[in-house]
């Protein structure tokens, strides 16, 4: 008889693409993982991933992965744990090869690689007669400047190569707490249409699912919210039974903390209806979840429910719009605001003079009224030194390196002391997203096993 475990504990192992190594694999050595999960994905990172690809082939994804992989991959396997990820980005099935290749490399024989596909909906988008949600332009406009189009994809093609035996499974654009559902939907049986139990398993997987956050990270604040031993910071575990309620914490000697406050701050990062939070599984409602301290590094999350999925997919469409040229320059000493502002009067005199065609510029002191504006900056006396800051939207990369061009020039041609010039051009990847029917969607997963060649 097949029994089901009673708890399952998963690790999150990152929360964004660049993020910390040693903490994870600190986790698939002291965790007692069943699943090790690393969300590495953002918005603008799977368009830059699809860039990547094109100009070669055989990348695409994740730069970390190999990193990563070599680091976690012989204590994942030595404890039993099993990865779920998706630095597959845009190139899933390059990613499990190159792992499987790396396991070979390992001696770790006989591992199964999973590569999930069929979020790459670009073709789709491309012959549709979709708008963007956002500003209600036809795609059909954008066509030229398309980069990339990738749908949402949920649990279920994650739990269907868990369920072929999958020790790692690559992914690309999957929502993030469908990541973290995946395996308990494996593990428990869960049917895909119980809502209220899929509904808790998001509230699971948007906990973990940008790793320190919810241990500490981007919550300290000295004298207000103490975090203790943040570079050492230890990434979280979710210890989930079969109803799908979830105790967070970490690993014991690790940094960081656990409290009622980083998880209400967690569970509430990114969500704009608590009641409505949509997601390609579920549409989930947090309005009655509650979260109780049960001792040191330990908080019990429960009441997480749901509704129906809807009929359609999010597909996030990524194009390129335009360039940004940018030009920074500091002044310091008595005088250095002053010094600064007549800095940013030349430089927009010249911009004009010399006829830089842009659609946006911003002149910033920063350190004065770069974030708050000049109002806010008036109330405080003048700092010592400040960081002049010019930046602009062109249509090319010539027009966009005039800007920094001109910052430069003040090095001999603007107000006494300026120094530390920096220029950039970088070209601007603009994000806008559209709603597919499901039926244009059709994930699948193909596995890779460690003992395969590799081509």
């Amino acid at each position: 008889m097949n029994v089901k475990p009673k708890r399952i504990r998963i690790g999150a192992g990152a929360g964004y693409s660049g993020d910390r190594i040693e903490p994870a694999v600190e986790l698939a050595e002291h965790g007692a993982l069943d699943y090790l999960v690393f969300e590495c994905l953002a918005e603008r990172t799977i368009a830059i991933a699809q860039q990547t690809r094109r100009r070669d082939p055989s990348l695409g994804y994740d730069p970390l992965l190999e990193a990563r992989m070599r680091a976690v991959l012989p204590v994942a396997a030595g404890n039993g744990v099993r990865i779920i990820s998706n630095m597959g980005a845009a190139n899933p099935g390059a990613a499990a090869r190159k792992t499987a290749q790396i396991a070979r490399e390992l001696g770790l024989h006989g591992l199964k690689i999973a590569a999930v596909t069929g979020d790459d909906v670009l073709d789709v988008v491309l012959q549709s007669h979709l708008r963007f949600e956002e500003s209600g332009d036809e795609v059909s406009a954008y066509a030229d400047r398309i980069v990339s189009a990738n749908a949402y994809l949920g649990a279920e093609p994650i739990v269907a190569a868990l369920a072929a035996g999958a020790d790692v499974v690559l992914t690309g654009r999957v929502a993030d707490p469908s990541l973290f559902a995946a395996p308990l939907i494996h593990e428990f049986g869960w049917p895909m249409d119980d809502w209220n139990t899929l509904g808790q398993a998001t509230v699971v997987g948007h906990l973990l699912e940008c790793a320190g956050q919810v241990t500490g990270g981007y919550f300290a604040d000295p004298g207000c919210k103490n975090v203790p031993d943040l570079a050492r910071l230890g990434f979280p575990i979710g210890e989930v039974d079969a109803q799908g309620n979830v105790v967070i914490g970490k690993v014991p000697h690790s940094g960081g903390c656990v409290t009622e406050a980083t998880c209400k701050e967690q569970l509430l990062y990114e969500i704009h209806d608590p009641a409505r939070y949509y997601q390609p599984d579920v549409v989930a409602d947090f309005t009655q979840v509650h979260v109780a301290q049960e001792a040191q590094d330990r908080v019990r999350v429960t009441g997480g429910r749901g509704h129906a999925r809807t009929g359609t997919l999010k597909v996030s469409v990524a194009y390129v719009d335009g360039f940004i040229g940018e030009g920074q320059i500091s002044y310091g000493g008595p005088g250095a605001v002053a010094r600064a502002r007549l800095a940013l009067d030349i430089v927009r005199e010249r911009l004009a003079i010399t006829g830089v065609d842009t659609s946006e510029l911003r002149f910033d002191l920063i350190g004065v009224n770069s974030l708050y504006g000049d109002d806010l900056a008036s109330t405080h006396g003048d700092p010592y030194e400040v960081r002049v800051r010019v930046a602009g939207r062109t249509s090319n990369a010539g027009e966009a390196a005039r800007i920094g061009n001109e910052v430069e020039t003040l090095y001999t041609n603007g107000p006494a002391g300026g120094g530390g010039v920096t220029k950039s051009v970088r070209e601007v990847l603009a994000v806008q997203s559209v709603l597919l029917p499901r039926e244009h969607v059709n994930p699948v997963f193909e596995i890779v096993e460690a003992n395969d060649e590799i081509a």
